[in-house]
């Protein structure tokens, strides 16, 4: 039986275009994983096509004990590294897996992903899917755009969301 006080999420960078199918190899090899998909529309010169696209190209999530598992992630075709700092696999927490679920959930709120955090105040969602969530705004209007960053893979998310349902959040 597995010891589930070492289990924690890690973020692995993958091929290009291999998310999909490195999270189906960690399925078929029994490890947990995650990868956020969002259904997009792509045009091309001759048509215009629904397609499904990670959230974060380039990303898949994994839920493992470190100590036991990590060769086998690595061994994955595709799989190119951990994302960390130096040597060290960054924990990603919880709460951050379940804000992604709950973006993926809400394909209308997404607008797009960003990698810095643009200057802003800080907010705590009130009410709704994202209650609870906390990010930067970075506009202001009828709908306030809302960044989500996650700080352990440096990626962050925009949102749209009423100014009504955002409570000011103070520094620390």
């Amino acid at each position: 039986m597995d010891d589930e006080r070492n289990l924690r999420w890690y973020a692995v960078y993958v091929r290009s275009r291999y998310e999909k199918k490195v999270h189906l190899w960690f399925h078929e090899r029994h490890i947990t994983s995650f990868l956020p998909l969002l259904e997009t529309w792509r045009q091309w010169s001759d048509r215009k096509k629904k397609v499904v696209e990670p959230l974060f190209r380039g990303y898949v999530f994994v839920y493992i004990d470190l100590r036991k598992e990590q060769s086998h992630v690595l061994d994955t075709e595709g799989v190119v590294k951990f994302i960390g700092i130096g040597k060290n696999p960054s924990v990603i927490c919880q709460r951050d897996i379940d804000w992604l679920k709950t973006l993926v959930r809400e394909p209308d709120a997404f607008s797009r992903t960003v990698n810095a955090i643009p200057p802003g105040q800080k907010v705590r969602v009130l009410a709704g899917p994202f209650k609870d969530l906390e990010g930067v705004v970075v506009k202001q209007g009828r709908e306030t755009r809302l960044v989500v960053f996650i700080e352990s893979i440096m990626q962050g998310v925009e949102i749209s969301i009423y100014p009504d349902l955002l409570q000011t959040l103070s520094e620390q």
